[in-house]
């Protein structure tokens, strides 16, 4: 796991949306960032996100994450 999958995960469960983190937050494709974040979600083994219409949930898994994935960054930093 990388930092940027952190990054990544932290700015769409942040945006609510896979587009808005793509072109405000982290400048780049939308369909990068999916790409990465089912990576992310394959590596740590269980659905982070859902994604609907109107962009994305936080799954309970993704709600424990992203406070760990906060922290690991805060640190990083």
């Amino acid at each position: 796991m990388e930092l940027r999958h952190l990054r990544y995960f932290v700015a769409v469960a942040e945006e609510g949306s896979l587009t808005l983190a793509a072109e405000k937050r982290l400048h780049t494709a939308q369909p990068s960032l999916s790409r990465q974040l089912r990576d992310l979600e394959s590596e740590v083994g269980a659905q982070l996100l859902v994604r609907t219409s109107r962009g994305v949930d936080l799954t309970d898994a993704g709600l424990a994450f992203l406070a760990h994935a906060r922290l690991a960054l805060a640190q990083a930093a």
